[in-house]
């Protein structure tokens, strides 16, 4: 079964980068869809960018131009060319914050949103729910919703997980980087075997309150231990497929093949070092170096950085394809379902994107790809975003069937 599925995403994975960006019959095709279908993608981290080098100041850049050569991935235009129907903007903050520092820097980046939106008008309009995107897109405008990035940034509190669903936030991350005091990270030692208690009682408040439930990031354990707990579907904001690419980050075939009992989505993410194997082998050989490097200088940052510039020289970082995308998408569907596949670009969080695409006007090509690959105008709909409106309708739905359900008080006390 599973030498066969290689076999058709491989299949798939023969289109070329430069089909994908040309295919001139296919495109007009995938712009009508875009017309009356809109794309949401998952997770953009522009409100992140802007922090880092704009002072978090939605002014500093003019949004409004094509920002290609500043480096940035997403800009007005491109978003109109690629026909972004909605986008989840990332309220990101780091994991190795202090909590309470990551609640309140979390806010400001809600805030970073909604200067974003206010700033633009014409553009963009808030929204949170499936139906507020339909009506926006309908509008000719760009649905912004938001969706936090780590549970650590709830500093234990099911009362400030409530106030960021009141401030907007509609999905949440259960973990980033790190596993935090209720949830194993995919990319940190394990402390729980996926969730604890108090990790299960913040999946049940987002249940009740209508945010999304986002796996992006964790371990295999806490994939199974959420899914097993919601009364509603969960997301993978970020995520590809793991049985294709080695990371820990990707979906392990063990849960997409729960996909269709839980009724949720795995919106593939345009990261290398998710979807190119050679690519995830350069990073892991990168960090062992950097490792090695820290322990023979202790206290010398500026050895560790030389060091590993030297290496990086002598190794250079390869480039992945728009046909590794592809083959993600494509096993995705194939194990999954084409109910339970989307798009979550990561555009603004990576330094590198797949050879051939430099920003969110990508969608498109890859659309596109995918119709000359076989697929139908009705699978286009679904990959765009009626797979995710399902799904926010579904989460909308156990919310409102809890709404006489008092809010948890549960506290965290980890052993």
């Amino acid at each position: 079964m599973i030498r066969s599925l290689l076999v058709a995403a491989v299949s798939l994975a023969v289109v070329s980068t430069a089909q994908a960006q040309t295919d001139a019959a296919g495109e007009p095709r995938v712009r009508a869809i875009l017309r009356t279908t809109p794309l949401i993608d998952g997770h953009n981290d522009l409100p992140w960018a802007l922090r880092q080098e704009h002072g978090n100041d939605p002014y500093a850049v003019d949004l409004a131009t094509d920002l290609t050569a500043t480096g940035l991935h997403t800009d007005i235009p491109r978003l109109r060319t690629g026909g972004v129907g909605a986008q989840l903007w990332s309220v990101y903050v780091p994991a190795a914050l202090p909590p309470t520092e990551a609640a309140r820097e979390t806010f400001e980046q809600i805030d970073t949103v909604r200067r974003i939106v206010a700033a633009h008008p014409d553009a963009f309009e808030l929204a949170t729910t499936a139906d507020d995107i339909v009506r926006i897109h309908r509008a000719g405008k760009i649905a912004s919703l938001m969706g936090m990035e780590g549970g650590y940034s709830i500093d234990d509190s099911l009362g400030l997980l409530r106030q960021f669903h009141e401030a907007g936030a509609r999905y949440m991350t259960l973990t980033h980087s790190k596993t935090t005091t209720w949830a194993d990270s995919a990319t940190d030692a394990p402390k729980w075997g996926g969730l604890n208690p108090f990790g299960e009682a913040v999946v049940r408040e987002m249940n009740r309150l209508g945010m999304m439930v986002d796996l992006s990031h964790v371990s295999e354990e806490t994939m199974l231990d959420a899914m097993r707990v919601s009364d509603a579907p969960v997301i993978f904001s970020h995520s590809s497929a793991r049985a294709v690419t080695g990371h820990p980050r990707n979906v392990p075939d063990s849960v997409l093949r729960l996909m269709p009992e839980d009724g949720g989505i795995v919106m593939v993410t345009f990261v290398p070092g998710f979807i190119n194997e050679t690519v995830r082998a350069w990073g892991a050989d990168r960090a062992a170096e950097d490792a090695r490097l820290k322990a023979m200088n202790p206290g010398a940052p500026d050895a560790v950085t030389a060091g590993l510039a030297a290496w990086t020289q002598a190794h250079p970082i390869p480039r992945a394809a728009v046909s590794d995308l592809l083959a993600h998408i494509q096993y995705v569907r194939d194990v999954a379902g084409i109910d339970h596949v989307g798009l979550g670009g990561d555009f603004d969080g990576i330094d590198a994107l797949p050879e051939g695409i430099t920003g969110v006007d990508a969608y498109p090509a890859i659309l596109s790809a995918l119709m000359q690959a076989g697929w139908t105008e009705a699978d286009i709909r679904k990959i765009a975003g009626e797979n995710m409106l399902r799904v926010m309708r579904a989460v909308e739905a156990v919310a409102a069937s809890k709404a006489g359900e008092r809010p948890g008080m549960a506290a965290n006390t980890p052993a």
